[in-house]
């Protein structure tokens, strides 16, 4: 039996998510089973549902593209193959990013690894801006989000795919860090900036703190077709979780540094 956007509409209601919501997605289109129509049933059922007033957004992420092929080997090595970003540039994040940004009237961020897509009439405030650094910290689309109280929802996918975690760990000063390099323009001349954001989880506690607040009632969990489906507000979501995260990283040792790097705008 085939999943129709009645169905999926349905499954949204029962899920929770109100009408006219801010919501960030994070989706595994084969986790449904056999949808009628596909991608574009399951855009439209979200968007249906929503109505005008609402507000799709999905991480369009770009980083497995531009970013740099040779790390650590120097101004010589050829990196001439690696893309600029651009609006239009493809993202490997699924077929739902694949299916919001071909649509002509959504907006997209100008992070060149980490951009997200919106379609409704809260898209250009939601990606008018966003640092070079901390790409998902303050300042962030995720930033603006928090601010709106944006819903999370996972259809199909768990916490370790709920990229909104990253911005938890961006608000507390024990976070990870890592270095993003990319290739950008300045004053008309292509360079290769690099600059510092959290570091990257791999299943290291996002599972382990989206488990903890779903045990805490922060979490609303539904099946829809054959797909898990989570639905959380971003609000008390990030304040539990960055607390979570905050112990837990304390608890590995991780304490506040003496200094750390500066952020750097766009």
């Amino acid at each position: 039996m085939s999943l129709s956007e009645n169905d999926l509409c349905a499954g949204f209601e029962a899920l929770g998510l109100p009408v006219g919501a801010t919501v960030i997605v994070h989706a595994s289109l084969s986790a449904f089973g056999r949808v009628e129509g596909g991608v574009a049933t399951v855009l439209g059922a979200l968007r249906e549902h929503l109505g005008p007033q609402g507000t799709v957004v999905v991480p369009a992420f770009t980083g497995d593209a531009v970013r740099d092929p040779h790390p650590g080997a120097g101004a010589d090595a050829d990196r001439s193959g690696v893309p600029l970003f651009h609006d239009q540039l493809p993202t490997l994040m699924g077929a739902m990013p694949t299916a919001l940004l071909a649509d002509p009237q959504r907006l997209r961020s100008s992070h060149p690894q980490a951009s997200v897509a919106a379609l409704g009439p809260l898209a250009r405030d939601i990606t008018a801006r966003q640092p070079l650094a901390y790409a998902v910290g303050r300042g962030s689309p995720f930033d603006r989000l928090h601010e709106l109280g944006a819903h999370i929802l996972l259809l199909g996918v768990g916490h370790n795919r709920n990229s909104f975690l990253h911005y938890a760990e961006s608000l507390i000063s024990n976070h990870r860090r890592k270095l993003r390099r990319f290739p950008y323009v300045v004053d008309g001349e292509r360079v290769w900036v690099e600059v510092p954001d959290v570091g990257d989880d791999n299943g290291r506690h996002f599972p382990g703190v989206g488990a903890e607040a779903e045990d805490a009632g922060l979490v609303r969990v539904g099946v829809i077709g054959a797909a898990e489906c989570r639905l959380m507000e971003s609000r008390p979501f990030i304040e539990f979780a960055a607390r979570r995260l905050r112990e837990r990283l304390a608890a590995e040792g991780r304490e506040t540094p003496r200094r750390g790097p500066a952020p750097v705008s766009s």
